[in-house]
């Protein structure tokens, strides 16, 4: 008897202990299968295609493996979409149990032997439910009797076995595969169907353990990681700059994430696809300014997220494939502000930059730790090891937690670079002024404010002790200057044979700002008188450029050209090709392209040494901007244009021009630059709009950056992004700052992949799409023709709305319909038609023309939007309510108006923010209380033609009126002019040619626009 019992209860241990060892084995196997996307593919295949055989499958063990992490997939592992299938009854009673069972399991008070005694839930409510799920799947198996196929051993076990191992057969793999498809399904499944019965619960349930637990060398720390305080942004909604730290989630925070990320399994249609009739809705402009949609992106990464200011996608989400991008007729692209001017930045110096052993990404937010030594790229997915010093976070310093970087927990960053990023000594900050001095340029009068803006910021240029700086001159000769230090006052050298320039004296033309400040100072002082009796006419440009080539060529640095003619000696000469009567033509307009390549092909030389150049142009006749534009576009310099200039005749410009130079001398400023933008596997880049040379398919050369410069970037989808839910785009900038320093500038912007064309039309940001459309606009214009432009930019509205009409479910057919997210895009494209740099039928000069294209290439968008859509406010009633505070100064937030005379009225004042231009227009029976109080004027008619300031007044009108005024003026590129427009004035024509909705002679208004697209959409 004795032996009997002894025997039976060996038994009994043995399966216990074969049962322990069969899960545990089994949690270990699913954790290495789940880091392979080959063993994930082939899951999904096989519960796609052979359900039944999957369910009728033995290996019954994995569904603890499920139930034990609260956690359906590895860490390592990217989302990805997956195979929709319908919950039957038995899988949905399946998933209510695993609710039901998770805190069981997860206590570690559980016993395979007692479950009753110590868990009354899991007695009265689970095993109840389990034996029914039994009887129902397969009602020839009694309740304490089970066949369980141990994946480990081919014979099958039978024994009796308690309620707990009893339930871990029939459902185990139903479980994973519900897990397997999707997290999102099950989780939304289960908050729609019936709850389970209310059960007692004698104990608080445990929380569900941290994504990443399963991982047995992670630290503890690692598990349980809170928000660190950090820097706040000026917009919460894209706290860029935030120390986030990343917190792992359990199931229910990833399922709950996960399930945000697609729209069209959504029960509420979002706002953004909610259709809009254009042609009855009149009032579709909103009253506040147009801010960038926000992806939609779990919570968690929508505060990592890059600033939409630094950079934004026209599409915040991402078709999975390119035929679903054609199907959309939208177009892909990026556009980029990468060394804006930014208030909070964190900046890493470490000897260690970690980057991808494969495609060279930087460390970024959305990388995924696989364990504390390993991490995985979002952008190709290869697994990456992860530097000892790279352990140390030296915010919190401490050790271990390298997920607490400040390398992760921002999406902008900037690294101070060690030698590796350097193939020479960093360069010290060069400027060269090249300075027009020929009978035309000292009538303009511009050398006097050159010279005194210079005197004023000599001490702010950006540098350091090794700062230098020179100056050229030239009219139809070039003229040096020795600044050596040592020398009683500057020397002028004059090299006449233009046709084969040389220097003089390479050494001392380029002198160090600190040791020869005292006789640039007299230099700037006696230039303006130099040349006050000249009379030659000439300019000699191409020359003054080549010898300003060889001076800057050994170190690199910024070239400053100031030309107020047309180029008529030597190399580089131009010729008038404006026909003035042409420029009203609704036909073709020419010359829009370089007459010759000399300064193309100057530009490149100077790219290649590390010399950009910029163009101040000052010209009251045609200059062939089209031309001379070449010299900054292919250098990566900037163009000024400031046209009729003439310090006296014109004081607004004269006063612009003071502005602009005091930003442009003081500004930040980046030498020898390179900007590389990386993307996710399957998308690549094949055009880049802005001032650069293309160094290689995805690398720009930029001899200088600034603050101020945008690019744009187009894309295409060239793989199925199929296997993944997420994509990512990083664009590096490395540069040398003033100081000699070394840094790379990191910006990275992750966004949703979407399979439905709904969710396509839902994530459109339309200010993006329309600026990366102006860019297409201008290469059209150039390469083919303005007509073909336009008319690609009127078919980009017509295709979007028909692709959008064919697959919306609106019973208006005969109705313009777009989605919410698209109803500004055709006032968007009518307002750029108007433009001065595509507008035809109205009288525009070449130059002009040609400037306005030049800003669309190279302008950020936030700026580029004003000039494409003014702002127009009415400001004569001018409260504090909804009024914002910024430095102790209450600024107010008046209503945006449309842009349409119907619109103004005469008894009201209004203002347009044009962005290079701001008017205020008067109305004529406009209250003498307002002009008084603002303006300064006691009526309408003691009003003067022409007034560009306003006066300071101590008023309260006065005080709203500047406060407003200087606020919409800050953070510009480029001082806007103030033009204060009376109602009868001639000056008002250019305010309304700014009102794009009305009709003018030679263009629609916006409703017969609408008109016609819908006519086009109709044939």
């Amino acid at each position: 008897m004795l032996c009997l019992l002894l025997r039976v209860l060996c038994t009994l241990v043995f399966h216990i202990l074969r049962c322990l060892l069969a899960i545990h084995m089994g949690k270990y196997l699913l954790h290495r299968a789940l880091q392979s996307s080959h063993s994930l593919k082939i899951i999904h295949f096989l519960v796609k295609t052979q359900p039944s055989t999957i369910r009728r499958s033995g290996d019954r063990v994995l569904w603890d493996i499920v139930l034990h992490h609260g956690q359906l997939r590895a860490p390592s592992q990217p989302k990805t979409t997956l195979p929709k299938i319908t919950l039957d009854p038995w899988l949905q009673q399946a998933a209510r149990l695993m609710q039901i069972l998770h805190p069981v399991l997860e206590s570690k008070t559980f016993s395979f032997s007692r479950p009753a005694q110590r868990h009354p839930r899991f007695h009265q409510g689970v095993f109840q439910q389990g034996h029914s799920l039994l009887q129902t799947r397969q009602p020839n198996l009694r309740p304490r009797r089970h066949s369980l196929q141990n994946a480990y051993c081919r014979k099958p076990l039978t024994a009796p076995l308690p309620p707990a191992v009893l339930l871990l057969c029939p459902t185990a793999l139903m479980l994973w595969k519900v897990g397997a498809i999707q997290v999102t399904r099950w989780t939304r499944f289960l908050s729609t169907s019936s709850p389970a019965p209310a059960l007692s619960v004698p104990q608080a349930a445990k929380p569900a353990k941290p994504f990443g637990y399963g991982y047995p060398i992670l630290q503890p720390g690692y598990q349980n990681v809170g928000l660190s305080s950090g820097v706040q942004t000026s917009n919460p909604a894209y706290s860029g700059f935030q120390q986030f730290a990343q917190q792992y989630p359990g199931m229910n925070q990833l399922s709950s994430s996960l399930s945000g990320l697609s729209l069209q399994h959504s029960s509420q249609q979002p706002e953004s696809l909610r259709p809009v009739n254009l042609t009855q809705d009149r009032n579709i402009l909103p009253v506040t300014p147009v801010l960038a949609p926000v992806p939609n992106l779990s919570s968690d990464l929508r505060k990592l997220n890059c600033n939409p200011d630094s950079f934004r996608c026209t599409l915040t989400n991402i078709p999975q494939t390119q035929a679903l991008l054609n199907k959309a007729k939208l177009p892909l692209g990026l556009l980029l502000h990468p060394f804006r001017d930014l208030t909070q930045l964190p900046v890493i110096t470490s000897s260690t930059i970690v980057r991808c052993r494969s495609c060279r990404t930087y460390i970024n937010p959305f990388v995924s730790f696989i364990d504390q030594r390993r991490w995985k790229c979002n952008l190709c997915y290869r697994v990456n090891d992860v530097p000892e010093e790279f352990m140390y976070n030296p915010l919190t310093r401490s050790y271990g937690e390298p997920h607490k970087r400040p390398e992760v927990q921002n999406s902008t960053v900037e690294f101070i670079a060690s030698s590796d990023y350097m193939l020479r000594p960093p360069q010290p900050a060069v400027y060269l002024f090249v300075l027009d001095v020929s009978h035309n340029a000292l009538e303009a009068g511009y050398l006097t404010i050159v010279c005194q803006s210079l005197l004023e910021n000599l001490d702010k240029l950006p540098g350091d002790s090794r700062t230098r700086i020179g100056f050229i001159t030239f009219d139809s000769t070039v003229h040096f200057y020795n600044l050596q230090e040592g020398l009683s006052q500057p020397q002028m050298l004059i090299v006449s044979d233009i046709d084969d320039i040389f220097l003089p004296t390479p050494d001392s033309l380029l002198v160090n700002l600190h040791e020869s400040k005292e006789l640039i100072k007299d230099l700037l002082n006696a230039l303006p008188n130099m040349f006050t009796y000249t009379r030659e006419t000439h300019s000699a440009l191409g020359p003054a450029l080549q010898a300003a080539f060889k001076l800057m060529s050994p170190t690199g640095g910024r070239v400053s050209v100031f030309q107020t003619q047309l180029p008529s000696l030597g190399a580089g000469l131009l010729q008038s090709r404006e026909d003035p009567n042409q420029r009203s033509s609704t036909k073709v307009v020419q010359h829009l392209g370089p007459a010759t390549d000399f300064y193309k092909k100057l530009a490149l030389d100077c790219s290649g040494q590390q010399t950009a150049v910029d163009l101040f142009l000052l010209s009251s006749q045609y200059s062939d901007l089209a031309s001379l534009a070449c010299m900054s576009k292919y250098s990566a310099g900037c163009i000024y244009y400031y046209p009729s200039f003439h310090h006296t005749h014109n004081p607004s410009q004269a006063e612009k021009l003071q502005k602009d130079l005091k930003r442009y001398l003081t500004r930040k400023i980046g030498f020898e630059a390179v900007m590389r933008i990386r993307c996710t596997k399957g998308l690549s880049i094949h055009t880049f709009h802005g001032n650069f040379f293309v160094r290689s398919t995805d690398l720009l050369s930029l001899a200088n950056i600034n603050p101020d410069a945008g690019f744009a970037v187009q894309m295409s989808i060239e793989e199925n992004l199929t296997d993944t839910s997420l994509v990512c785009f990083q664009t590096a900038l490395l540069y040398t700052s003033s100081k000699g320093e070394r840094r790379i500038r990191v910006h990275t912007l992750c966004l949703p992949v979407v399979s439905s064309l709904a969710d396509v039309y839902a994530g459109v940001d339309v200010q993006a799409a329309i600026c990366l459309l102006a860019n297409m606009a201008v290469d059209r214009s150039i390469s083919s023709s303005l007509s073909d432009a336009r008319d690609a930019l009127v078919n980009a509205v017509v295709d979007s709305l028909s692709a959008y009409s064919q697959t919306s479910s609106t019973s208006q057919q005969s109705a313009l319909i777009a989605p919410t997210s698209l109803k500004l895009f055709p006032l968007y494209v009518l307002a750029l038609l108007k433009q001065k740099a595509f507008r035809t039928g109205t009288s525009t000069r070449l130059d002009d023309r040609v400037f306005a294209m030049c800003q669309m290439k190279c302008q950020p968008l936030v700026h580029l939007m004003k000039i494409i859509h003014p702002n127009l406010y009415r400001i004569d009633k001018l409260t504090d309510e909804g009024a914002i505070h910024i430095n102790d100064r209450i600024v107010p937030q008046p209503p945006l108006q449309k842009l349409s005379a119907e619109k103004l009225t005469r008894e009201g004042a209004f203002l347009m923010d044009a962005g290079s231009i701001i008017y205020i227009w008067i109305g004529k029976s406009c209250e003498n209380n307002f002009l008084k109080d603002v303006l300064g004027y006691p009526n309408y008619a003691s009003l003067p033609q022409k007034l560009t300031h306003l006066p300071e007044l101590d008023t309260l009108s006065s005080e709203r009126t500047r406060s407003f005024l200087s606020w919409l003026r800050d953070n510009r590129p480029l001082c806007p002019v103030l033009h204060v427009v009376k109602d009868e004035s001639p000056a008002k024509t250019d305010f309304f040619q700014h009102l794009v909705e009305d009709r003018t002679e030679a263009a629609f208004s916006y409703y017969e626009f609408l008109l016609h697209v819908q006519q086009q959409i109709c044939k």
